[in-house]
């Protein structure tokens, strides 16, 4: 894949997973805001649990947009990741799935969005490697290695 490719496609997929993350916490937020002592009807989980899911998608969606910050990056990715994936199985568990599976399918395309959007990150927006090279510190970013 050639770096101009790369780079459309790390972009395409942050959008849209900062697109729908954040603007979902949005209306997370908005919505327990309208009714604070709600339930959420299917799922069962209190609205209150929902706020603080959206207030922390918001923060999570700007933290993969905005420059710099690498390790809150790499934890905001860690948490988009556990909410999609636990949103998917909170559904699936309680038969909750929605028309043609829409519920538990739609929060696991969205992290595979979240995985090439991570691992397709600019060196400038990693903290190092997964894997590292077996042989000094060939592996590491040059910040992490200390030359930058």
């Amino acid at each position: 894949m050639t770096t101009k490719t790369r780079s459309i496609v790390y972009w395409t997929m942050t959008i849209l997973v900062a697109f729908f993350i954040g603007g979902g916490g949005m209306a997370q937020v908005a919505q327990y805001l309208a009714k604070p002592h709600g339930v959420v009807p299917i799922l069962g989980y209190p609205m209150y649990f929902f706020a603080i899911l959206g207030v922390w998608k918001v923060l999570g969606a700007i933290a993969i947009l905005v420059p710099r910050f690498p390790r809150l990056k790499e934890w905001a990715y860690a948490g988009i990741f556990f909410d999609l994936t636990g949103a998917a199985v909170s559904c699936a568990a309680v038969g909750g799935y929605g028309a043609y599976g829409f519920h538990v399918i739609a929060p696991l395309i969205l992290t595979g969005f979240t995985v090439a959007s991570w691992a397709l990150r600019p060196e400038s927006r990693t903290i190092g490697v997964l894997f590292p090279a077996k042989t000094g510190n060939a592996g590491m970013n040059r910040r992490a290695a200390g030359i930058a």
